[in-house]
């Protein structure tokens, strides 16, 4: 997922890309979260809003017979449509929905709707529509993702229900109290998320204070305890919700992250992000949206607003920065004598609250996020006529179009403001980061935050559809809520997208025809012209059989961005061949009253549908929605018709981030049961396919992950409730040994024969190649564990250890790998090129170390792939830091005949070649690098095993598949 960065992206490289491919994989990370219930998340906030009766679609035929779409892995169906069944007319529309819930027992299979659904919104609107969103809940808990929609008429006070939708999961049995305590779940939540956030390779930014000194620089980060709450996976997974906030240790920018501990193990079973993100103009996506922020100050009361205002206080005028004049309602601030830019007007017949634009200028962008700065004002001007300082700031862009995107939900969709209820609409605008310009915007529960814009890209909010994405965010999170990972995340941004832009078309008068009307962001450049400097087209044509990216949850939310466009397009196609407005109102009634947290592509469809026969479309307008749908390839079982050029050696792991080793013609690898509920066990089996998985870790209630094998043992590490263990078992088979215990973090195990290496960090963050010899015994930190210095990233071979190392040499820190021999001890430092800046994982054959190396500090973020002889002779570079063909590297392995990297190629704008692939090179350095696999999806979690064989995690299927191949592919 990407993440905000102080400036636009150039191209794949730029500091931003470093902190893209990284943060790209800070997103979200899920440690098995099965298809099709991806994320778990907050319940839905409340809703209001609906079409207004006078806004009706014209006659049609009746609409059809009742319609049963059934669930997947739950007895309750997914969608319930064409119904008209009496219900309770007393009381509240929560308590006719449950009833009737409870009366349709045989129907929707909800043991006790009265203690198991809780009402978190009802939506009413004119003419008697009622629509009632329940939240799941498990012996009191909240089942995260977990809710059911029931739709109703009240005509005259009989109550009917017409129909119901959503995810009730009927196979919950899990326990509901936790072994590990509080502390264990923040400390976990934490080091998970620095582990995340400051990414793999070992780089100066890690220099610790000299061992001894008690003051230690705080960590970025910190945590915060919540609440109990089940993931519905199987039979349910109980975790505990930490809350990690900060600052993001590269950009310094907002971090917000919830992070699910399992309650049992203390394993980080699911990790997000809820900074959404937008994107900048045919860059990686970049402008954040965050949601769920944590509790926040609000904007200060005006003490004049509670007057009953006229018409308006005033009027002015101000320019936007495509030099259009528009006019605006102004208040007037008798205390500073000002005008200034807030609309009372608009809400006064309501909830009476603002529409205002802040000066936010030099504002930091994390002290903008989830709370109000402090010192901030509303822009103002001494006079009505607001001045060019206004201009160049986005002031008056924020404004104009944060009116015109009220007025678009109020008139079109009866919705008051973004929570339905006339929440008041806050702007910052002029916000920057580090103190440099910030191409960036978000949204954070209560407010929209928008970038100063630099030298290349206008104030963020100078684009309407950019502002109308940004609020649709807030529309979203409090209708649908739709989780933003996989493919709810994708219908999230997608419509976000689709409603930010016909918005924007409507209020430019742009036709739907125009070849340029599908396009978002086109108007944030300066100079470069509208196709070339919009993020993304939803005329762009693709499908989910040809362009779908199927992509782990820890690269762009599981592929948000990279997928939104298949459904935003069908979306956009829709609108283009049938009434706009009609089109518009299928929409939010799917996204209002259909639509639930966990939804995908398939029940977007069905959603859609469903709404458009509510609204009694004619039948030629549903066929226009079937084919727009079918020519975007979402029907019914896309899923499995997308293809690989890999053999699948364990599929469905329902495991990210937990890596596979391989190594003697073996594979070892973490895997769930096919719902993803059980702890995570280590399975080993042979890379040729031939026999069947054995199962290796114990069958204990611990998290067994990080794998890896060399043939004849396979080491992994065990999360448990107090400890995280080093555990060795032999693939013939006997018992499993603990071999170290850790109290912070274990990850990068490696074998062969009798030695075993990881790499720990200790309680400050600081990082410790460690090994121990099953034979012996001998064990030890191979920087001796001390504070001051760092080493990690190791690989063995033959009783030799490589790693990188950060070590003071004559009062400065230098960066290096070493070689270990842990028979005689002695040591020997690989000689570099230059000046290192920073380095990736180590390899170990027996006759080359290998390693990825940056020794440029003014590139973009590439690295070289390093070779050398054992004693540092014939230092060769198998792939350059420098040039078109440089990689983005982010790992490493190698055999004795070829080195694998995990790599990306410079690119300005997210697309399969964007993901991380994998690269093969000749050992001997003969032969440029090649594809290993021509696969769609992401490939990560690379571990050699013999010859060129290399087995992998891919993403291609949207499963985490374990996959090999025995030799390159070539170019792809």
């Amino acid at each position: 997922m990407a993440v905000p960065n102080a400036r636009p992206y150039r191209g794949r490289g730029s500091v931003q890309h470093r902190t893209r491919v990284r943060a790209a994989r800070s997103g979200i990370t899920s440690a098995g979260i099965s298809k099709g219930v991806a994320a778990t998340f907050a319940a839905a906030a409340l809703l209001a809003g609906v079409v207004p009766a006078a806004q009706a679609a014209p006659a049609a035929p009746a609409a059809p017979a009742a319609e049963v779409i059934p669930g997947t892995d739950t007895a309750t169906p997914a969608l319930v449509d064409g119904i008209n069944e009496p219900a309770k007319a007393t009381g509240s529309a929560a308590d006719a929905a449950i009833g009737h819930l409870a009366d349709k027992q045989s129907r929707y299979r909800i043991g006790n709707p009265q203690s198991d659904l809780k009402a978190v919104g009802t939506q009413a609107a004119k003419g008697g529509t009622e629509t009632v969103r329940l939240q799941q809940k498990y012996k009191g808990l909240d089942v995260l993702g977990g809710q059911y929609v029931v739709r109703m008429e009240n005509k005259g006070g009989k109550r009917s229900v017409v129909g119901t939708s959503g995810k009730y999961f009927t196979k919950l049995a899990t326990g509901t109290t936790a072994s590990v305590s509080e502390k264990i779940a923040v400390e976990r939540a934490v080091a998970a998320v620095n582990r995340e956030l400051n990414g793999k390779n070992l780089s100066k930014k890690d220099v610790r204070k000299a061992e001894g000194q008690k003051s230690k620089a705080a960590t970025a980060l910190t945590g915060t305890a919540g609440r109990l709450v089940v993931l519905p996976q199987g039979k349910g997974v109980l975790t505990r919700q930490v809350t990690v906030k900060g600052n993001h240790p590269v950009t310094g920018e907002p971090v917000l992250r919830q992070v699910y501990i399992d309650a049992k193990a203390g394993f980080p079973v699911l990790q997000y992000s809820s900074i959404k993100t937008f994107g900048t103009p045919k860059q990686a996506p970049k402008g954040a949206v965050q949601k769920g922020a944590p509790a926040q100050k609000a904007a200060p009361a005006r003490k004049a607003a509670a007057k009953a205002l006229g018409p308006a206080d005033a009027t002015g005028t101000g320019v936007k920065t495509d030099g259009t004049k528009v006019d605006l309602n102004l208040y007037f601030d008798s205390s500073r004598k000002e005008y200034t830019l807030s609309d009372y007007v608009r809400m006064q017949g309501s909830s009476k609250s603002p529409i205002t634009t802040w000066d936010a200028r030099g504002v930091e962008a994390n002290d903008a996020s989830g709370k109000w700065p402090s010192g901030i004002k509303e822009f103002g001007s001494p006079v009505q006529e607001f001045s060019k300082d206004a201009t160049d700031a986005g002031a008056i862009d924020a404004q104009w179009a944060g009116t015109q995107v009220y007025d678009y939900y109020k008139s079109k969709h009866n919705r008051d403001s973004l929570d339905g209820r006339g929440m008041a609409i806050n702007s910052l605008v002029g916000v920057t980061n580090g103190g440099q310009p910030w191409v960036n915007a978000f949204w954070d529960s209560s407010k929209m935050v928008y970038g100063s814009g630099d030298d290349e890209y206008k104030p963020l909010a100078s684009d309407v559809d950019v502002v109308g994405h940004e609020m649709t965010h807030g529309v979203v999170e409090n209708t649908a809520n739709l989780v933003y990972v996989g493919q709810s995340g994708a219908l999230n941004e997608g419509l976000a997208d689709y409603f930010g832009n016909a918005i924007d078309t409507n209020a430019s008068g742009t036709a739907m025809d125009d070849p340029n009307s599908g396009l978002v962001g086109e108007d944030l450049c300066r100079t470069l012209s509208e196709r070339d400097c919009a993020l993304r087209d939803m005329n762009d044509g693709r499908t989910t059989s040809k362009d779908f990216l199927g992509v782990a949850y820890d690269v762009d939310n599981g592929g948000v961005h990279l997928n939104s466009t298949i459904f935003s397009g069908a979306l956009w196609d829709i609108r283009q061949d049938i009434d706009k407005d009609l089109a518009d109102r299928i929409v939010y009634k799917a996204l209002s009253e259909y639509l639930t947290p966990l939804d995908g592509f398939t029940e977007g469809r069905n959603a859609i549908v469903a709404a458009a026969k509510d609204l009694l479309v004619s039948a030629k307008d549903q066929k226009v929605i079937a084919r727009s749908f079918n020519a975007h390839g979402i029907v019914p079982g896309w899923e499995d018709a997308l293809g690989m050029d890999s053999d699948t050696l364990l599929g469905k792991l329902n495991t990210a981030g937990t890596g596979a080793g391989a190594g003697g013609g073996w594979y070892a690898v973490s895997k769930s049961n096919d719902d993803g509920s059980e702890p995570y066990s280590v399975y080993a089996g042979r890379t040729d396919g031939k026999g069947a998985p054995k199962l290796i870790s114990p069958n204990d209630g611990k998290f067994h992950v990080y794998p890896a094998t060399d043939g004849k043992n396979v080491v992994w590490a065990a999360f448990g409730t107090s400890s995280i263990d080093v555990m060795v078992r032999p693939v013939a088979g006997g018992p499993a040994k603990k071999v170290w215990s850790s109290y912070t973090s274990l990850q990068g195990l490696r074998i062969d024969g009798d030695l075993v290496v990881w790499e720990e960090s200790d309680p400050f963050g600081g990082r410790h190649a460690a090994y121990k010899n099953l034979k012996t015994g001998a064990q030890a930190y191979v920087d001796g564990g001390r504070y001051h210095l760092s080493s990690a990233l190791p690989s063995v071979k033959d009783g030799k250890v490589a790693y990188a190392k950060l070590w003071p040499v004559n009062g400065e820190y230098k960066l290096d790998v070493e070689l270990l021999d842990t028979k005689t001890g002695k040591t020997n430092v690989l000689p570099q090129k230059a000046a290192v800046e920073s380095l990736g994982q180590t390899g170990l054959s027996r006759t080359h170390v290998s390693w990825l190396v940056d020794e440029n500090a003014a590139d973009e973020g590439q690295m070289a792939v390093r070779r050398a002889n054992l004693d540092g002779t014939k230092l060769l570079d198998l792939s350059p830091e420098a040039g078109a063909k440089a990689l983005f590297a982010l790992d490493l392995t190698a055999s004795e005949e070829a080195v694998t990297v995990g790599a990306s190629l410079p690119d300005t704008v997210y697309r399969n070649e964007t993901l991380p692939k994998l690269w093969q090179f000749d050992a001997a350095g003969t032969r440029e690098g090649e594809r290993v696999s021509c696969n769609r999806g992401d490939q990560a979690g690379a571990s050699a095993d013999t010859g060129k064989r290399v087995v992998w995690i891919d993403g291609t299927t949207s499963n985490t598949d374990l996959v090999v191949r025995d030799r390159a592919a070539g170019r792809c």
